[in-house]
């Protein structure tokens, strides 16, 4: 079975929507929610994740464990996020071998060139999209 793990922060809001999105589209996926904080990994629970943890070693072993990995972009970008993401935390998502579905919001003060700024429900559609493509062909 695949394993997604979507990482999220602050409010959980971003994963929260993935996760619910997720739940919807790939049912029989697990979905894993890590988040910098309580806040953000309750939210994504609630949202429909199979299970959830917190914090920094939560981020590193998660991981090492997932085929998709999913989230704002701040997540592979030390101290994005309003400095919830360390260095350690970038360092995990940029080397795992699992697939990275990366929203790219223009905040924390990164501006990628040739993206436009679309609002959250279209991003969250596009992510999605991309891990059903992902997961149909990881069966």
């Amino acid at each position: 079975m695949m394993r997604v793990v979507v990482i999220d922060g602050q409010g959980g809001g971003i994963g929260r929507q993935l996760v619910s999105r997720l739940r919807e589209a790939l049912p029989d996926v697990e979905i894993a929610a890590v988040g910098t904080n309580c806040c953000a990994t309750n939210a994504m629970l609630k949202a429909g994740a199979n299970s959830g943890a917190t914090g920094e070693n939560a981020v590193l072993v998660a991981c090492r464990n997932a085929d998709v990995i999913a989230g704002p972009i701040g997540i592979a970008i030390a101290d994005s996020l309003g400095g919830e993401i360390s260095p350690a935390m970038a360092v995990a998502v940029a080397r795992s071998s699992a697939k990275r579905v990366l929203l790219p919001f223009q905040f924390c003060d990164n501006i990628i060139a040739g993206v436009g700024d679309y609002n959250i429900a279209r991003l969250v559609q596009s992510a999605v999209e991309a891990i059903v493509g992902i997961s149909a062909a990881h069966s």
